[in-house]
């Protein structure tokens, strides 16, 4: 659900953040491995990347963020060119900032900061941005925790008020495993509701922006034959996960006829995910993670 990742390399900037909580917050669900710093997800649904789409609109939709995609000089991270390596580099950033050691955060970090250090405006570009702005990575971060927090919503239904408290602050790795600082992350949730109600002010969407991101949700990088398939499918999908003022952004309609589809539909996705066995169920950031340490115990680039 991110779109901070895009190649391979090196760098030397590093401050992820880390608590030594281990305290099992979820009141006995079954929680995501405590590596370093404790669990940061209550559980590990793969199907949760159905709202991927709509997750990449929401980070987009910041001038500097949809620009800094649109415009990267980065040939080998983009979505349109190489779907397959732009989509596990970036799913990749997922499941290390949620299941990996410290070691391996660190590690993956310096391959995206060498990515990153291409990603600048240029005096062309509509709007000014660089990847290593953390107010931008904050928004992204912000994004990614959301989006996280809603499919478990649709999937497992409500946290309650401390479980959602312990996962919302462990949800600062989405940042800090980049240049966002601990002490930028809201300080708790009623703070990061006010951070969220501020930063909407900046969610602007023009053509341009709007043009990319529709093909994005019709599923327009993948193969024809694919896209053909898929892509009414995923526009639907993608709607559904939206918050309206994003819909509003994107010029989408949805009426309540489309919200009784959608919710008819996830409950049944819900609980067939609810019975599949772990490996099943948390593919594909299981496979993505035992991909990452093999990539590092055989020296080769991580994203």
């Amino acid at each position: 659900m991110s779109v901070v990742p895009q190649t391979d390399g090196d760098a030397t900037n590093s401050n992820s953040t880390e608590s030594t909580s281990d305290r099992d917050a979820s009141n006995g669900s079954r929680t995501v491995r405590a590596i370093d710093g404790g669990p940061v997800l209550a559980q590990v649904d793969g199907v949760s990347l159905m709202a991927g789409a709509a997750n990449v609109i929401m980070q987009l939709s910041w001038p500097g963020v949809g620009y800094g995609v649109m415009e990267s000089k980065v040939e080998s991270g983009r979505l349109f060119d190489h779907p397959i390596k732009r989509s596990r580099t970036t799913l990749a950033y997922l499941a290390v900032a949620a299941m990996g050691t410290d070691e391996e955060k660190r590690l993956f970090r310096r391959g995206v900061n060498r990515a990153h250090a291409q990603v600048r405006s240029t005096d062309e570009s509509p709007v000014q941005y660089n990847a290593f702005d953390p107010e931008l990575q904050l928004w992204v971060a912000a994004c990614i925790y959301r989006g996280f927090e809603d499919t478990h919503r649709v999937l497992r239904g409500e946290y309650g008020p401390a479980e959602r408290e312990y996962y919302y602050q462990r949800g600062a790795v989405f940042g800090t495993t980049l240049q966002v600082k601990q002490e930028m992350w809201p300080e708790n949730r009623d703070a990061f509701e006010e951070y969220w109600t501020d930063a909407m002010k900046k969610v602007s969407i023009d053509d341009a922006v709007r043009e990319h991101l529709d093909i994005i949700a019709r599923a327009g990088f993948a193969h024809p034959v694919l896209a053909k398939l898929l892509g009414p499918l995923n526009l639907f999908i993608t709607k559904g996960f939206l918050p309206q003022e994003f819909r509003d952004q994107m010029h989408y309609t949805w009426t309540s006829r489309d919200q009784r589809r959608f919710d008819r539909m996830t409950k049944v996705i819900a609980t067939v995910n609810r019975r599949l066995p772990s490996v099943l169920r948390e593919f594909p950031y299981n496979f993505l993670m035992a991909d990452l340490r093999w990539r590092i115990r055989t020296g080769r680039a991580l994203v």
